[in-house]
């Protein structure tokens, strides 16, 4: 089931007496269970394309839908959508958690009591029962970062938007917030990840669209984006030096050696040269892939545009 739908998305601003393009024809979707990464450098037009996603600035050209209805013509629509803002004051430093997601809960249409039900819950799975009576400002960041999440659910929407989710987390923290994502997908929400921490993202996501200058350069399905962009080179490490005999017959086979390590540049190589090498022990075979990180910046700084 399609959960967000943005269609040739267009916003444009004038700036010291000229017009800038922010966003230009930006189309993206979102099936429920999936978590698409949203990436793009500063000013590339992220913010703005979540902005009109969330009902916040209206396009140019474009449409929008969320669950079957336009944000900037029905109000319903954003009873659909959960969102934590990077940047942005989630959350009341001076009310509980408690009070938080039922304040929150209220003003996304829900009764107090169920409010209050639903808020229990969500700290219960959270780990932040015996937090609810602290006040926010009291609580670490990584507490807070979850709670700001919690919140996001109070209403139980089909579309998360996460701005940032893990920035300024230590390594457990993370660690917690990472599994959240997942299991909020798992449960089938659809979750649109903005991130400059492209490990988090390469980690969490099911596709990729990367944004540049107002426009999608690539949107791929994550996997697919690597293989791409992986090459097919090997690098074989022994735990021995190979013989001499060894060596000229890897030489020979395409193998090229330094030190302990063979580089191999194809598969059908490779195997070959295991033959060679056997009964040989190996410490490990491993296959040139590309990162995210180094899909992201080849993209931007060599994807030509129009």
């Amino acid at each position: 089931m399609r959960v967000l739908e943005a269609q040739h998305l267009q916003k444009t601003y004038r700036y010291q007496g000229k017009l800038l393009e922010a966003v230009q024809d930006v189309s993206l979707k979102l099936s429920i269970g999936e978590v698409l990464a949203f990436l793009g450098p500063n000013g590339a037009g992220k913010t703005t394309t979540i902005k009109m996603i969330a009902g916040l600035i209206l396009p140019d050209q474009g449409w929008v839908n969320i669950a079957g209805r336009n944000p900037h013509r029905d109000s319903r629509a954003l009873r659909s959508l959960g969102a934590v803002l990077e940047g942005n004051r989630n959350l009341y430093w001076r009310l509980t958690p408690q009070e938080n997601l039922e304040y929150f809960g209220v003003l996304r249409g829900l009764t107090r009591r169920t409010a209050r039900q639903r808020g229990r819950e969500l700290l219960e799975r959270f780990g932040l029962a015996d937090k609810r009576r602290s006040t926010v400002q009291t609580l670490s960041r990584g507490m807070q970062q979850k709670l700001a999440i919690a919140v996001a659910l109070i209403h139980n929407p089909q579309l998360l938007l996460l701005d940032e989710p893990t920035l300024g987390l230590d390594v457990e923290a993370t660690q917690t917030v990472k599994q959240l994502i997942r299991e909020i997908a798992a449960e089938g929400r659809a979750i649109l990840l903005t991130t400059h921490q492209l490990d988090i993202a390469e980690e969490l996501s099911d596709r990729v669209a990367i944004i540049q200058t107002g426009k999608i350069v690539i949107e791929e399905p994550t996997a697919e984006l690597i293989r791409q962009f992986s090459g097919t080179a090997y690098t074989i490490e022994l735990e021995h030096p190979l013989d001499a005999e060894k060596v000229s017959k890897v030489q020979e086979l395409g193998g090229t050696l330094q030190g302990q390590l063979i580089y191999v540049r194809e598969s059908d190589e490779l195997y070959q040269i295991l033959t060679v090498l056997r009964p040989l022990p190996l410490v490990r075979i491993h296959r040139d892939q590309a990162t995210l990180t180094d899909i992201f910046l080849k993209l931007v700084r060599e994807k030509p545009l129009d």
